[in-house]
């Protein structure tokens, strides 16, 4: 089976091919018909950049930014679904699916000037692949080896089929550096990174501000179009909606959803609910009492009323979730029967178990964060109607994310947002204990979802594969090891004059694409 150079292949599947086809300033040029050079672009968000190392960093605020750095082979497309080359031009599939040849773009440079070869291709994977037990180089759990078969030819031979393979090469922790970092040390080459993207570094203030100016050197003729773009961290919501209407900012990063729709009508700003992938569960400790029974999970699964949380919480801007798998993912199964509200199955289920009486228990959730606490305060009232007490425990992020990765909780809060457009990096990390995190540190460990998850990864048929990821969202629903909350949209503000800014279901943007028009 031979994939041609200037082919995409659709996330459905590895047999599926599609044909290739501070404030703003004064732009120059045009402004009403396309774009136009020149600019600052500012952001306001809640949280700022802590690592570059998008091999090691779990911050979704670092990845988005360290995006406008450093690049990667392959991309996704804008409706997150499929996946296009980007610095490869192409590849080539071996006729046992187990050797993909890449090649690359011949008209790319670093930042530093230095030209992107295939030597730079392997060392980055290979430095992302050695994360494995760190970071995030379980995504390339499949890959045996990658070998150079000239400057613009990288060739990866595979351990087994893997479907999700090219979707993996679009993952930022994959993206391409400079081979033995510019001889610079993993450090310090991260505190300023050389990379292919639209922008380079200019100024990092940590806490407070993110800056990068237009990368000169970059391979897209013409772009980017903005002289720069800064991140400025602006923790209270309100104001950064009051810095957005007064112009001393351009786009509001997660506005509150209370104010989305006045945002939205107020002149000069658009406030958007981007499509994402973003779910929120309650996430169960299943090597605590009494959460390895599954009649209690699957009560507090019936008891939560989804519907009240999107109205209360978002403001209608969700829809309840109902699957392990959220919409804009290839492979979601809209008839995925998880527990929905039911308070009359919550309690037979309840009664069920070793605790048909209730029990007291916590849950824990970062502080510091209106939409958590809101959703924490609304299960603890629905837990309480079938004998379940609950007490909040709200801590610092960092202290959170610890507990939480030592597996020191009853139940918390957890949210996943895809970073590949495959399901697998999730489905994996979810219910394979050995595929990246204790399934998403639960302790949940079901033979038989295991089994499903790995064929489905293997199986290069999209019908097969959508089969399969129908029957691991029945199991793992039943065995309701995650309470199913909402999908959430991601939710932008910004001036009506920043043009081409969009945002995939995955949660980044290409803002080389980005312009101001006045």
């Amino acid at each position: 089976m031979i994939r041609r150079p200037g082919t995409v292949i659709a996330a459905l599947g590895a047999a599926a091919a599609l044909l290739l086809s501070g404030c703003s300033a004064t732009a120059s040029g045009p402004t009403d018909d396309g774009p136009v050079s020149g600019g600052d672009l500012v952001f306001a968000r809640a949280t700022g950049v802590t690592s570059l190392n998008t091999t090691t960093v779990h911050n979704n605020v670092s990845i988005f930014t360290a995006e406008q750095l450093m690049e990667t082979l392959f991309t996704v497309s804008d409706d997150g679904k499929d996946i296009e080359p980007w610095l490869a031009t192409g590849y080539e599939i071996s006729d046992d699916e187990l050797t993909y040849t890449v090649t690359l773009r011949d008209d790319v440079e670093f930042s530093n000037g230095q030209k992107l070869t295939a030597e730079d291709v392997k060392f980055s994977i290979d430095q992302d692949t050695k994360t494995a037990d760190t970071g995030w180089g379980y995504i390339n759990e499949a890959i045996k080896e990658v070998r150079v078969v000239d400057d613009l030819t990288v060739e990866f031979e595979l351990k087994y089929v893997s479907s999700p393979f090219l979707a993996v090469l679009t993952m930022f922790s994959n993206q391409i550096v400079p081979k033995g970092y510019a001889g610079m040390s993993v450090d310090e080459f991260y505190e300023n990174p050389i990379g292919t993207g639209p922008f380079v570094l200019d100024e990092w203030k940590k806490g407070q501000y993110f800056k990068v100016v237009r990368n000169e050197n970059y391979w897209q003729k013409d772009k980017p179009y903005l002289d720069s773009v800064q991140w400025n961290v602006v923790a209270d919501v309100n104001t950064r909606k009051l810095q957005l209407q007064g112009g001393q900012i351009d786009v509001d990063v997660q506005p509150d959803w209370s104010s989305f729709d006045s945002l939205n009508e107020t002149p000069g700003i658009v406030a958007k609910a981007f499509d994402s992938t973003l779910s929120w569960n309650i996430a169960f400790n299943q090597e605590r009492e009494p959460f390895d029974d599954v009649h209690v999970r699957r009560a507090i699964a019936y008891a939560v009323d989804r519907q009240a949380i999107v109205d209360a919480v978002l403001f209608g801007n969700g829809t309840p979730a109902n699957s392990l798998i959220a919409p804009g993912t290839p492979y979601y199964d809209e008839n995925a029967d998880g527990p929905s509200f039911d308070l009359e199955k919550a309690k037979a289920e309840l009664a069920k178990s070793e605790y048909p009486d209730g029990f007291s228990t916590t849950l824990l959730i970062s502080s510091g964060n209106t939409e958590k606490s809101s959703t924490a305060q609304i299960i603890q009232a629905a837990l309480k109607k079938i004998g379940i007490t609950v007490e909040i425990t709200p801590l610092g992020p960092t202290t959170a994310h610890d507990a939480v990765l030592a597996m020191d909780y009853d139940m918390t809060l957890s949210g996943w947002t895809m970073d590949i457009p495959d399901p697998d990096q999730w489905t994996t990390f979810a219910v394979d204990p050995a595929g990246g995190s204790n399934s998403d540190n639960t302790g949940y460990n079901n033979p038989e979802a295991i089994a499903i998850n790995t064929k489905a990864k293997e199986e290069s048929d999209p019908e097969k594969r959508a089969e399969l990821y129908s029957e691991l969202q029945r199991i793992t629903g039943k065995d309701a090891f995650l309470a199913y909350l909402y999908y959430s949209p991601y939710g932008f503000a910004f001036s009506e004059s920043v043009k081409g800014f969009h945002v995939t279901p995955l949660g980044n943007y290409h803002l080389e694409d980005v312009y101001i028009s006045e």
